[in-house]
């Protein structure tokens, strides 16, 4: 695996500089809650550095690796909105890139951006820290979700949270006339039985 500094180097000239502030604030909101519920805090705080690495390709070059160097893996609807395209290719850029081998890293990365159903607690992690970073998320959205996650302790708080996420994924993807993947539907419905709906102060 290549260094970290290798790693911070190579965002820095590949990524707007928007998007590599996002990308250390994901890192540290990953470390910080990984330190919360007892994941690996140096490869949380990779994950949420590089999630993002593949976010800067023009939607085309982004197809094409998806469909001529992935090929498996990947849902038709996947393709149906371009928003998602970055985290199918990241996953595999990661290890071609950065030499990245660890499957909780890469699934992590996968998963960061639809969510699925039965992840793991490293996915939720870097899903939520995705979500609410401090360096370009909206802060009174970041506060929400940190209220539910400090009223509803260990997995318990992080399906709440996702619940809350996709749930705001869902209302803005249909305010902006976007197709919306079954996938997320699926995670909806998944989080809706498991943990019930949220309460109207957490809504």
């Amino acid at each position: 695996m290549k260094t970290t500094d290798y790693i911070e180097n190579w965002l820095k000239e590949n990524l707007s500089t928007k998007r590599f502030s996002h990308s250390l604030g994901c890192a540290q909101c990953a470390l910080e809650l990984a330190k919360l519920y007892n994941q690996d805090e140096k490869k949380a705080y990779l994950a949420g550095l590089i999630h993002d690495m593949a976010k800067n390709l023009e939607d085309d070059a982004l197809y094409k690796i998806i469909t001529e160097e992935i090929k498996t893996g990947y849902s038709k609807h996947e393709l149906k909105n371009s928003k998602t395209y970055h985290a199918i290719a990241g996953a595999y850029l990661a290890k071609k890139i950065f030499e990245i081998e660890d499957d909780e890293i890469i699934s992590a990365i996968r998963n960061h951006t639809i969510g699925k159903v039965n992840m793991t607690t490293f996915d939720k992690i870097i899903f939520l820290a995705d979500k609410i970073e401090p360096n370009e998320r909206d802060e009174k959205y970041s506060k929400k979700i940190f209220k539910i996650l400090e009223k509803n302790k260990g997995t318990t708080g992080l399906d709440l949270a996702i619940l809350k996420c996709t749930k705001e994924t869902v209302k803005s993807l249909v305010k902006r006339k976007l197709y919306i993947c079954p996938e997320t539907i699926d995670v909806y419905n998944y989080l809706i039985e498991s943990v019930g709906y949220l309460s109207d102060d957490d809504d």
